[in-house]
């Protein structure tokens, strides 16, 4: 699969590069971090209202980490709890969108932040925050019960290959 591949999100011309472990420094530039969470050999894969499902994850609050928000939004829309090691970012680039406002919330050039998670503490699902549901899906079953663009194969191999960071 290639690393590359463009998105027409809402009228937004996007083009997304996969770029496994490439570390990010400048935190400014990350609009949402992300979790592939590993539970008894499934994945955990969220519901979110008007969005479907996918890998738990959102934006970084302020003051926050990286890792505090994953961790944050892990529990908010999952119920869980676990460690978690980094394995990589898609670009989100503006650079040949017409629509592109420099005034938005969102840079030029953006990125997404994936982390892998071996849930260590699965609580009880409560609806109290955004998510509709939680369900536990065969790693080989994500794409086709996932709500996202191609590249969520790219992450969840990505994370297959990680070795949890705690071992």
């Amino acid at each position: 699969m290639n690393n590359q591949t463009y998105v027409n999100w809402s009228g937004h011309y996007l083009k997304l590069t996969w770029l496994p472990k490439k570390k990010i420094k400048n935190y400014s530039k990350v609009t949402s971090v992300h979790g592939v969470c590993f539970y008894n050999g499934y994945v955990l894969l969220v519901h979110v209202a008007e969005r479907g499902f996918n890998f738990p994850g959102g934006h970084i609050e302020k003051g926050e980490t990286p890792e505090e928000a994953l961790h944050r939004e892990a529990f908010e829309e999952g119920y869980v709890k676990g460690h978690i090691n980094y394995i990589g970012a898609i670009e989100v680039s503006h650079e040949e969108n017409p629509l592109f406002n420099a005034d938005s919330k969102y840079p030029l050039i953006g990125y997404q932040m994936f982390y892998r998670m071996e849930i260590q503490e699965c609580l009880p699902f409560l609806r109290e925050h955004e998510t509709i549901s939680r369900i536990w899906v065969e790693p080989e079953e994500v794409p086709f019960v996932i709500n996202d663009h191609e590249f969520a194969q790219l992450v969840l191999q990505a994370a297959l290959c990680s070795k949890p960071s705690y071992l």
